[in-house]
Parts: structure tokens; sequence; C-alpha cells
């Protein structure tokens, strides 16, 4: 499998192959259109498919090629946000809701795997929520309380953790039934289902803008359209929104670092109360019956914010996994992630404020993207069958928490502080100064410049300017991406959009807005105005 973008390589990714399937290469026309071919958008298109519906699911890359390969792929019902502070926000009953919807999106993976007999490492086991290091074990009863409160009667209080080999005393709440699988294997063979039902799914498909109507519109980058009854933006983070929503969730990268383990030392899901948190399971490996990998996530940040921290958050979370898992070997994969978090930690799924009854979205997973996914299939699926779910206005995009108020004052002020960047001095004072592989915005007369060099030396720039609200973009140095620290919008380093919600790259800038080349050594290629620089090795 090759990843979308992004230079760290997930053991998903890694380990298994994804089929391939066709361009988009002609107007079409279906009841449904699904955008984007992850979690949600598979689990969705497989459900309509089932259902009956002429199905196109689209992706500008390979299938589970954008953030879904880059999870960890927890499957629980004990939300990242813990209950008790959801209780605080959303009342009994309704944390009662989210509860009960996670454990029935479990429910419904372990279903289509045994009914489409699905090889995927699917295994239920326990989870387990430890102390973080100054955390009393107050922390822990307050959760116990309300877990009684709302029905979660598979839960008890351990006075240390399960592990012979941990270091320390600590406790810990063991929830019974959570669940683990290999998510691109489970993933490719739901998209095999799909085309077996009569859906169809094109590759290489970037959608840029959707025309409200009865019949809405999907319009393309290659100038092609799909007209469909209903649309589902399943993108992550949706770019046919501009406001809306984008102010009630904010992007987090978090980081991951796996390793060998001897075999069956760890079976269980673990997270702990720390902030960030970390968050810890195994996978099975084919080639090596002695050993399993031990994947480990943490150290979340702002996205476009801290970027020049990433190798230090891969190098803490590799020294707090080793103080807690010494039974760890050498790490084998890094890699990072995009989390969108919403102010109230449940997602946003059903239909788009920002369009006609016919759209919908799904985004804001907040850490809990394979249960989320799952849940926007399901919740997708009845609303665009006209069935009423128990959970829909708990999931509702237009909904408003009241508890959940200051967050959204905190989120949107730290977006205001962000635009402070177009006064900053440049990251660099020359061209020449960028090494091979790396970026940096150069300010020159008056405009902000994201200058990229690749490991052949060939210069790209393009305006920092993200399209989607203006903020300048910043450079990540470990996915080699732009990187907006607003909303977070990714873009590669030739300036193509990688992550919305930007629905265009960055603007490539024509030969009379770019830096003198002078200092740098060569002259640049030319370019025509406005028109992106084809590259000449791919990235």
């Amino acid at each position: 499998m090759n990843p979308e973008a992004g230079k760290t390589l997930s053991f998903w990714a890694a380990s298994a192959e994804v089929p391939n399937f066709p361009f988009l290469s002609e107007d079409m026309s279906a009841d449904v259109c699904v955008i984007g071919a992850g979690m949600a958008g598979i689990t969705t298109a497989y459900w309509l498919t089932k259902a009956n519906y002429k199905v196109i699911l689209v992706d500008d890359g390979p299938i589970c090629g954008g953030e879904t390969h880059r999870t960890t792929a927890h499957l629980s019902n004990v939300l990242d946000d813990r209950f008790q502070v959801m209780e605080k926000e959303f009342g009994t009953e309704k944390t009662h809701l989210a509860y009960k919807s996670h454990s029935a999106a479990i429910d419904c993976i372990e279903m289509i795997v045994n009914e489409e007999n699905i090889d995927c490492d699917f295994e239920r086991v326990d989870g387990y929520l430890f102390l973080g290091k100054g955390d009393r074990p107050e922390t822990l009863e307050k959760e116990m309380e309300v877990c009684k409160k709302i029905g979660l009667t598979e839960c008890e209080l351990w006075r240390s953790m399960p592990l012979s080999f941990f270091p320390e005393q600590r406790a810990c709440m063991r929830f019974k039934r959570q669940a683990k699988f290999h998510v691109v294997k489970y993933l490719r063979a739901l998209a095999r289902a799909i085309v077996r039902g009569g859906g169809q799914i094109f590759m290489g498909a970037h959608a840029v803008a959707i025309e409200d109507g009865k019949i809405a519109t999907v319009k393309f980058a290659n100038g092609k359209r799909i007209r469909a009854s209903h649309v589902v933006v399943a993108t992550n983070s949706p770019f046919s929104d501009l406001v809306k929503v984008h102010t009630k969730q904010a992007a987090y990268r978090t980081y991951v670092v796996a390793g060998k383990i001897p075999k069956g030392s760890v079976t269980g899901l673990y997270w702990d109360t720390e902030d960030p948190y970390h968050y810890v399971r195994s996978n099975a490996l084919e080639d090596d019956p002695f050993h399993d990998l031990l994947i480990v996530g943490g150290e979340d940040h702002k996205t476009g914010q801290d970027e020049d921290k990433a190798q230090e958050c891969f190098a803490n979370l590799e020294k707090w996994a080793r103080q807690c898992f010494p039974v760890l070997g050498p790490i084998n994969y890094c890699w990072s992630g995009q989390v969108m978090e919403t102010i109230d930690g449940l997602a946003y799924i059903g239909r788009d404020p920002a369009h006609g009854e016919n759209v919908y979205i799904a985004t804001g997973d907040s850490g809990m993207g394979m249960t989320h996914g799952t849940l926007a299939g399901l919740l997708i699926t009845d609303a665009i069958r006209g069935i009423d779910n128990p959970w829909k206005e708990l999931y509702s995009p237009a909904r408003k928490t009241i508890q959940a108020a200051m967050d959204y004052v905190s989120e949107n002020l730290n977006v205001v502080a962000q635009y402070a960047d177009y006064v900053k001095p440049s990251d660099e004072d020359s061209i020449a100064a960028i090494q091979p592989g790396e970026g940096a915005v150069m300010h020159h007369k008056g405009e902000a410049v994201a200058v990229y060099r690749d490991d052949n030396g060939y210069t790209y720039q393009c305006s920092a300017v993200c399209p989607h609200l203006k903020a300048l973009v910043r450079w990540n140095s470990v996915e080699k991406t732009w990187d907006c620290p607003a909303h977070g919008s990714r873009f590669c380093g030739n300036g193509e959009v990688v992550n919305g919600p930007s629905a265009t790259g960055l603007e490539a800038l024509p030969t009379n807005r770019r830096i003198d080349d002078s200092d740098y050594g060569k002259p640049l290629p030319p370019a025509q105005p406005g028109v992106q620089e084809p590259l000449p090795p791919p990235l």
C-alpha cells in the first residue's frame, strides 16, 4: 500500500496491500456519492450497497490512504473524554446513549467480520484505564461512579495493572468486551464486498465542490461530475463546510511508535489518565510466531503548532513506552496521524448544516475514529433510508452544547492567535539555507512564500496562505507537509492538498512573484502563472 502523503509509514499500511480501483474518467450518476474511502466512507458505502442503493465511492488516493491507516485501531466503548466529563456536558441519559452507541459499533464490526468471513485479527479483549504519574485514585473512583450511573456494568476497579513486568503498582479500571483489529485488512474486505454488491469505487477523484439541489452535483478537480440524490462527505475534515463545523472542532497531531514484544505479554487495550494521554495495544505478526507488535500512541498537540518538536514527541513517547513496558524491543515503526477533536468529545455525524437536506458529513472522531466511523455508516444509512435512529440528535452536526461554550471560545481564540504569523520573520534567511527534503516560509515583498526543496534539489514556491481561511501554513519536517495551524488543512511539499477543510492546494507562484533565486545556485524552471509545476521525480 502506498499512502497518499506523508513520509512515515504505519504498520497497517506496511503489512497489508489494498486493491486498486479505476480513476474517475467520465460524468456519472448514482443514488449516493460517498466522498472519502476511510473508515467512515467505506462503512457507509457498505451498508448503503447492502440496502440496494446505487453507490459510488470516491477518494483522491487509494482506499485507506488518508488518516484511517494512521490510527492505532482501538475498538472501545470507553470514550476518550472520560464519562465523568461527558456527564457534565450531556447529562446521564445522553452519556448512556454515547456508551451504548459505541458498544453497538464494536458489535457491528464483529458481526461484519463474521458474516463476510474477514481475516483481520479481530479479537475481543479487556481494556484498562490506569492512573498516570501523579494522578490520584479519586480520578478512577469518580469515573467508576459515573459508569454505574450510565449502566456500564462490565467494569471494575483494580489496585494494580495486570502485567507482571509493569514497573510499579498503579490503580486501574478494567473494562470488559473491548476489541482490536487490523483496520486495513478489514476495510479492504469491505471495499471488495461493496463492488460485489454492485457499488463502484474510483481513485484519484479529488472533489472540490458540492452544488446543492434535489439532485446534488459533486464537482472534481479533473472537471468530471457525479450527480446523486444524496452526498456523504467522509473526508476526516469536510471540505464542503467553510466555517460552521470548523469553529466547533480542532485538528491535532498524534504520534505512534511500535516495536516487538514477547508474544502474549500484552493482550488488552491500555490508556492512562495523563493529559495528553497515552494509549497502548498489541497486534500479531504474520512472519514472527514468537513476538507481537506493541503499538503505543500519544504526545498530541495542535496541528501546525509545535511541529518543530515532532522528533522530540517520538523520543518522549518511546521513553514513556520503555518505562512502562520494559519488554519492548527496538522500534520498528514510527508514524503520526491527524485527529479532529470536537468541543464536546462526540463526532459530528448527519446532515451538513452548510448544505441542503441531502448532504451529510462525518467528522470529529475525537480519538474514537474506528467506532465513530462505524457509527457514521449506521447513522447516515438510516437517515438516507428515512429510519429514525435513537442516536441521531446526539451526533447531529447542528447540535449546541452549552457546557462546552468555554472550550469553543478557547479553541477559536487559539485560531485567531495563529494569524500573527503574518508579522513573523522568515524561517530561513535564504533559499540556499533550506536543506533537501525540507521547507520554510519566507517573507518576500509583502508576501509569505512556502518554499520546499525536494531530495533532488528541485525547488517549489507556493503561496503560504491556506486557501481555507487564509492562515499561514507551517512546515512539518516529519511528514514533509505544509500544515495549517488554524483548522488543520495539510498540503504536500509542492502545494497539493492532502487534508481539508481546504478543497484546493496552495497557489503556485508565477515567476514574477517568486523569491529571487540568485543565492540558490541554479535557476528555477519556468512556471506559467497560476499553474502548479509538475514534479520531475515523484515525491
